[in-house]
C-alpha cells in the first residue's frame, strides 16, 4: 500500500528540486534544516526545531529536476518516499509523492495513511506558499 499526494506549482521543476535538495532552502517550507547537499547515496540529517526532532534519510536517487527517492524511519521498517517533477512548461509543474512501505498488519495502520497523508498536504501547502508567494512562517502551522 502506498500514499500518494500530488500538487501543481506554478514554477520550473528546477526551483521545485532546488528547495528540497539545497539546505539553505528546505527550512522555508519543510524541516528546520538540512545538514547538507541531497546527493545520491548520502545519509542527510534533517532537523526540526518547533518539535525538537531530528531524523536521518538515505538518499537513494537522485535525477536532477526530476526525481528524489529517499529512505526514512527505522531499517527493518523504513518508507521509501519517491518525489517525482513533472514539468509541464516553464512555469508549470506538477510534485508528485508517493510514500509506500506502511505496514498493513499494524493497527494502527488506517491512522498512520491518514496521518501521512496529512503531512504530504501540508508540506506541499508549505512549499507552493513558499515558492509562489515567498511566504516562509506556515512550517510550524501543523497542530498534532
Amino acid at each position: 500500500m502506498n500514499n500518494v499526494t500530488k500538487f501543481n506549482i506554478f514554477k520550473p521543476a528546477k526551483d521545485i528540486f532546488e528547495a528540497f535538495v539545497d539546505p539553505t532552502k528546505i527550512g522555508n517550507f519543510w524541516f528546520s534544516s538540512s545538514s547538507e547537499r541531497w546527493e545520491e547515496g548520502k545519509v542527510i540529517t534533517l532537523k526540526y526545531d518547533l518539535y525538537n526532532a531530528e531524523g536521518k534519510i538515505k538518499v537513494i536517487e537522485i535525477e536532477s529536476n526530476k526525481k528524489i527517492v529517499f529512505a526514512w524511519g527505522p531499517t527493518e521498517e523504513g518508507n521509501i518516499v519517491t518525489i517525482t517533477l513533472n514539468e509541464q512548461d516553464q512555469n508549470n509543474t506538477i510534485i508528485e509523492v508517493v510514500e509506500e512501505g506502511f505496514n498493513e498488519s499494524n493497527p494502527e495502520y488506517v491512522h498512520h495513511l491518514i496521518d501521512n497523508k496529512e503531512g504530504w498536504v501540508f508540506m506541499l501547502s508549505c512549499l507552493k506558499c513558499y515558492l509562489e508567494f515567498g511566504v516562509t512562517k506556515l512550517r510550524g502551522g501543523l497542530v498534532k
